[in-house]
């Protein structure tokens, strides 16, 4: 299910995005960023609506994916 990232408390939403950064592997390229700079990165997706904000009510999680991720994710039933 898709949550509206608007609907969350900022600071709920900021420290949903920095576990997310925290524990994401991607890398950024030659120059090291500060967490700041990547829970802005991900805040700026979001407002965008390229990455949307889910919770999986079975497992009790959320996370950030990517919408074209979430697009080839078959429907649960």
């Amino acid at each position: 299910m898709v949550i509206p990232y608007q609907q969350l408390d900022s600071e709920t939403l900021r420290n949903i995005i920095e576990a997310f950064v925290l524990r994401e592997g991607t890398d950024y390229g030659h120059r090291d960023y500060t967490i700041d700079e990547k829970v802005d990165v991900v805040l700026r997706q979001l407002k965008r609506g390229d990455v949307v904000l889910t919770w999986d009510a079975e497992l009790e999680t959320c996370n950030l994916v990517s919408r074209r991720d979430l697009r080839r994710q078959p429907e649960h039933p």
